[in-house]
């Protein structure tokens, strides 16, 4: 009912509004008060789109597919989206809006438009972690069956309406009763810190027929062998066989 309705032309801020009466006390709560959403207007010139949702409990919304699926998660994982906004707040609140985010506030917003949560067996996660890919998704196909995956990211939803191969979603592991959000606090400065695996979603077996395949997993494009890692720069070499002969010596 709420997407034939929103794609009949009513306003989806309202729209959602008016279930928060049907929901009673189960409907979200920010620290600001309970979640509403209003009209893309109500956001301030000048304000950051993540303060303004932190100072106010309200969520600035147009009536799109981006912004519905973002609603959507918010009434789904509640807990999930408010820790999002309250750490892109804190950032805002220490270090202002500049041109750049920092590297927390990029790895927050990375996961919020593109995130997944992934609980599954080691054998899986080794997989995913070293882009073994056949060995993911072919060796081991059975274990997913075992797995948990859930989507976060609205922007990631918004993709998979009109599906394509490449889509890939930036997942956060989850332990047995563990923080989720854990890893994101520990982010560090430096262009390669994000605490995201890259997931190829349409190649997680039951979630595309084109998948069963046998050379769907072969398409390099997607499904991208592990980075080499980085030569070692002369200045570092030289030093660490400076720091090697300094060691003998002693």
């Amino acid at each position: 009912p709420l997407a034939a309705a929103a794609a009949a032309g009513a306003p989806l801020a309202a729209l959602l509004n008016a279930r928060a009466a049907q929901a009673g006390a189960a409907w979200p709560r920010l620290a600001a008060g309970p979640l509403r959403f209003v009209a893309q207007a109500a956001l301030p010139e000048g304000e950051a789109y993540e303060a303004f949702v932190a100072r106010t409990a309200q969520v600035p919304t147009r009536d799109n597919l981006h912004d519905f699926f973002n609603a959507l998660v918010w009434l789904q994982q509640p807990g999930l989206k408010r820790r999002l906004h309250e750490l892109q707040a804190r950032e805002i609140a220490r270090d202002g809006v500049g041109a750049r985010r920092g590297p927390l506030r990029d790895a927050v917003t990375l996961f919020d438009e593109n995130g997944a949560l992934l609980q599954a067996p080691l054998p899986l996660l080794d997989a995913l972690r070293g882009r073994r890919w056949r060995e993911l998704f072919v060796t081991h196909r059975a274990l997913w069956r075992e797995a948990r995956l859930a989507l976060v990211g609205h922007a990631l939803m918004e993709k998979l309406v009109q599906p394509y191969k490449a889509i890939t979603a930036h997942v956060l592991v989850v332990d047995e009763g563990g923080d989720v959000l854990a890893p994101l606090d520990a982010v560090a400065p430096g262009p390669h810190r994000k605490p995201f695996l890259p997931l190829p979603l349409l190649g997680v077996p039951g979630w595309w027929a084109e998948n069963e395949a046998s050379g769907f997993y072969d398409d390099a494009e997607v499904f991208r062998p592990p980075r080499a890692p980085a030569p070692a720069s002369p200045s570092a070499c030289i030093s660490a066989g400076t720091s090697a002969a300094s060691s003998r010596g002693r």
